[in-house]
C-alpha cells in the first residue's frame, strides 16, 4: 500500500484543545492520510490558541510553544466532512470555532497512539 493510499481509524479520543465531547466523536472514523504523509513527526500548535498569521506561527515554534507530534496528517476540510456524517454537532463545533483550519490545504494531525492503519 502506498503512503498516499493510507487510511487511519481513530481508536481513542485525540488530545487537543477541542472539548472532550467533540474529540470523542472522532472515535471509530476512518480518515484518509494526507498525500505523501504517512506516519511522521509534525510540529503542532493548539487549534484554538495557534496564531493565525504564518509569521506568528513561526514565532510560536521558535519560542518553543509547538509540540512535536508523532502521528498522521489528514486534510481538515474532508476530515470534518466525514465527522459531520456521524456527528453534525461536532463538525459544527469545528466550523464555528476553527474556520481558519477548515479550508483547503490545512491539516489536522492525529497522534499515532489514537490511530491505527485501517484495513479497508
Amino acid at each position: 500500500m502506498n503512503k498516499s493510499d493510507w487510511t487511519i481509524r481513530i481508536i481513542a479520543a485525540p488530545p487537543g484543545e477541542a472539548p472532550l465531547w467533540v474529540r470523542q466523536q472522532w472515535v471509530g472514523l476512518d480518515l484518509p492520510v494526507a498525500r505523501y504523509s504517512g506516519r511522521s513527526r509534525f510540529l503542532g500548535l493548539g487549534v484554538l490558541t495557534m496564531p493565525r498569521a504564518w509569521w506568528g506561527q513561526w514565532l510560536a515554534v521558535a519560542r518553543g510553544r509547538a509540540e512535536l507530534i508523532a502521528g498522521y496528517a489528514v486534510e481538515a476540510l474532508p476530515a470534518v466532512g466525514i465527522l459531520g456524517e456521524s456527528s453534525p454537532e461536532a463538525a459544527a463545533w469545528w466550523r464555528e470555532n476553527t474556520p481558519h483550519l477548515i479550508a483547503p490545504r490545512r491539516y489536522l494531525v492525529f497522534h499515532e497512539d489514537v490511530c491505527r492503519i485501517a484495513d479497508i
